[in-house]
């Protein structure tokens, strides 16, 4: 999709890598540039590197500043992802920049953003995501909030939203000749991706009281322990649903679990059927719900999920380069996203003349 599209990534950690992986995987040539005095830590052929093209150069020499540049003014989109004003002091800045390429797509990955007052404080995905909101309902009401390291804040409210910025902005040059300066802070789009969550309020399928309302309280949308210590999800929440979930665990007719959505009952049907999963494994559960449309799944590890049925039919789950690793996403009619190869490194007296 991305054919022909040349992008040059900064070396950084988390979210900006993730996001050129994204950008390659789309078909775009990435080539990251690396600190020429950290080459022996830079991590080789790691999974966030698959597919890209990389080159050592220390950018406080003249030289390799003038290689540097170069490749960006031949480029149409840059990834950096280093605290505000480190490549304004480089001399690589957006204004910097512009005069050679006025349709760069100059992409800046940060937690806190380009301006306001935690701008150049440190901070990581927690930090983010706990002070956007994003982190207030990973959590049952009265437990400590937790939430899948790095996947709320770094990858959705990050990386994700730097991929789209670039991409409108490729759009843009394409249209206007005009580049642009996307200013991607996890704490922005980590609070942005609350807006579905924050439409319900008047449904009353949640609300601003964690663990009270319908996705984050009742029985009926959790999660529940097995006899075997492994897990299951229910999220039946439309009657229909709920129905057959009632039918399968012969529970229709059951005067405490008819009623779907009394919350003075949640409790109580929550721990009739805590009871009910913890009596038999995972996959008992498993085999009863097979196939059914009561909204029961296991909760699976990523190992456990790679030979999942469904899973393993659409190859979401792949071992490339020694790394168990999740397939390119989305999936196109006409062909599948780009599998990665491994990261190829170039030598700098050779890199202008391969990305040109």
């Amino acid at each position: 999709m991305l054919s022909g599209t040349k992008i040059v990534e900064f070396e950084g950690l988390g979210p900006a890598p993730f996001a050129g992986r994204f950008l390659a995987e789309l078909g775009a040539d990435v080539l990251v540039i690396k600190n020429f005095n950290q080459r022996e830590k830079s991590l080789k052929n790691s999974l966030l590197n698959a597919g890209k093209k990389s080159v050592f150069l220390d950018l406080k020499n003249s030289g390799d500043h003038a290689i540097a540049s170069e490749l960006i003014k031949n480029s149409d989109a840059l990834i950096e992802g280093f605290r505000p004003g480190v490549m304004e002091r480089l001399k690589l800045g957006p204004k910097d920049l512009k005069k050679d390429n006025k349709q760069l797509v100059y992409g800046r990955m940060t937690g806190w953003g380009q301006t306001g007052p935690r701008s150049k404080q440190a901070g990581h995905d927690l930090n983010y995501i706990g002070l956007s909101g994003a982190l207030h309902y990973a959590s049952q009401a009265g437990d400590i909030p937790q939430t899948i390291p790095t996947l709320v804040g770094d990858i959705g409210g990050g990386s994700l939203y730097l991929v789209i910025g670039i991409l409108s902005g490729l759009f843009k040059a394409q249209k206007t000749g005009k580049g642009t300066v996307v200013d991607a802070a996890i704490v922005d789009g980590s609070a942005h991706m609350l807006n579905l969550l924050m439409s319900m309020q008047d449904t009353g399928s949640i609300g601003m009281k964690r663990g009270l309302s319908l996705l984050d309280g009742s029985h009926l949308s959790r999660c529940y322990k097995c006899s075997d210590q492994k897990y299951i999800s229910v999220q039946c929440l439309e009657p229909k649903f709920y129905n057959q979930f009632l039918e399968t665990l012969s529970l229709d007719g059951n005067p405490l679990m008819e009623t779907q959505f009394d919350s003075s009952k949640w409790h109580a049907q929550t721990e009739f059927l805590s009871n009910i999963f913890k009596g038999k494994t995972q996959s008992y559960w498993i085999d009863l719900f097979s196939g059914l449309d009561a909204c029961v799944a296991p909760i699976l590890t990523p190992e456990e999920a790679e030979n999942e049925v469904h899973i393993k039919s659409r190859e979401i789950w792949i071992r490339e380069n020694g790394y168990l690793m999740a397939s390119a996403a989305p999936r196109f009619d006409d062909k599948r996203p780009k599998e990665l190869q491994s990261e190829i490194i170039i030598d700098k007296k050779d890199v202008i003349s391969s990305w040109t």
